[in-house]
């Protein structure tokens, strides 16, 4: 049998408001937000102190493919189905810019370390970077041969990385404009790329179920995994570098442990691919949404112990499960939240810049009618056996595979008028 430990993974809170596939979120630098994007084409800002109104951002025309929040915390930005990058205000005012350059979807954004540019990655082939202060294209990087699922500054924004459904992981150089590697083992698309936080390495998931870490000094990879049981959508390395989590098709998270080059921990809680998850800045809290349409919110404690201390009370541990992994992680109690609050829906139009500067344009906000409110209350573990499920397949252009949306009866959300 497995015995939980302090220093364990918890669910700490658990959001639902999104009503289709959650296929990204972020933290906010400060920890007071978590930023999600779905299919339902609504972006959502989770205030996290107690007590605090959930923000619903209208803007998007198709699904929302990732969102990011700046490195001062006072923008978002988003990207979309709809060919578009927008920059939001986290806050009631909602105001927002819109960039177009792309002419196909755009799969990913991201700032850079010193919010001055974003990259985009595409579904048109290229990675285009651009300028945020003057809101405007900047330059692209053309290369890949088939869409563009995800690209990545590295921490002191001197190189791009880029991966995509040409089977490659490409590095770029910012200065220059060229590509200067290309990583080429991969048996199917690659979905998600990222630099580790002293930018020394890379690392990029596939839809062959693989997790890969290259040395970008050597051009080496040092590192595979192969611990799902199904294509890795997206990881998130803990700021520390020690450790990283990623999201699967096969409906788990796994939390890896990089020096050890083991696995340590499956989490469980989506119905469904797990489509995103990220560490927060500090590294304290991490967020996972998935094609449940939920979003749920896990405190770390693995990273608060000395990791000497955390391997060997690792080491004390009695599993069945077959070595390297250690356990299971599944939610172990209802998590109530009190739903008093509503959503504040922000909505209004905005003219869409292409390649010329633009103002900001404010939307009006405005309180929802039945919105869904930032907190519900889970009156029965999910994983109780009596829990009818309704199973509906619903196919996305977004992931390009049939993806299972479960809805559970045991699940009561409170609405507001």
């Amino acid at each position: 049998m497995s015995f939980y430990f302090q220093e364990d993974p918890t669910l700490e809170r658990h959001f639902k408001g999104h009503k289709d596939v959650v296929s990204c979120a972020d933290f906010s630098p400060n920890n007071k937000q978590l930023a999600t994007g779905s299919c339902d084409k609504n972006l959502m800002i989770w205030n996290l102190t107690p007590k605090a109104r959930a923000f619903r951002f209208v803007g998007h025309t198709d699904i929302i493919t990732g969102v990011h929040f700046s490195p001062s915390g006072s923008l978002v930005a988003s990207s979309s189905r709809d060919q578009t990058v927008r920059l939001w205000t986290p806050s009631i005012k909602g105001e927002s810019t819109v960039f177009k350059a792309h002419t196909a979807s755009v799969r990913s954004v991201q700032f850079s370390s010193d919010g001055q540019r974003l990259v985009t990655g595409s579904d048109d082939k290229s990675v285009k970077v651009w300028g945020v202060e003057r809101k405007k294209f900047l330059y692209s990087l053309n290369g890949h041969t088939n869409w563009v699922r995800c690209a990545r500054f590295s921490p002191d924004g001197r190189l791009v990385a880029s991966c995509g459904d040409d089977r490659t992981v490409r590095l770029w150089d910012t200065s220059s404009r060229q590509c200067i590697n290309i990583f080429t083992d991969y048996g199917g698309s690659a979905t998600f790329v990222d630099f580790n936080s002293s930018g020394t390495c890379i690392a990029s998931s596939g839809a062959d179920n693989t997790l890969k870490i290259w040395d970008i000094r050597t051009n080496k990879l040092i590192q595979h995994y192969r611990v799902h049981s199904a294509g890795v959508n997206c990881f998130s390395f803990h700021p520390s570098g020690n450790y990283l989590i990623s999201g699967s098709s096969d409906s788990t998270m796994k939390i890896l442990d990089l020096l050890e080059g083991r696995l340590i921990y499956t989490l469980h809680g989506h119905k469904g691919p797990v489509l995103a998850v990220v560490f927060s800045r500090d590294g304290g809290l991490f967020a996972s949404g998935g094609a449940d349409s939920q979003v749920l919110m896990w405190k770390t404690n693995f990273d608060s112990l000395n990791y000497r201390d955390l391997l060997s009370r690792h080491s004390k541990r009695v599993t069945p499960d077959p070595l390297p992994h250690l356990m299971d992680i599944y939610p172990r109690s209802p998590h109530r939240h009190n739903a008093q609050n509503g959503t504040i829906e922000v909505s209004g139009h905005t003219i869409p810049m292409c390649f010329t500067n633009s103002t900001d344009f404010t939307l009006g906000g405005r309180y929802s009618v039945n919105a869904v409110v930032s907190h519900f209350t889970l009156y029965h573990n999910v994983y109780q056996k009596s829990c009818l499920v309704q199973c509906v397949c619903i196919a996305k252009i977004l992931d390009v595979f049939t993806e299972i949306k479960y809805r559970c009866n045991c699940i009561q959300v409170f609405f507001f008028s």
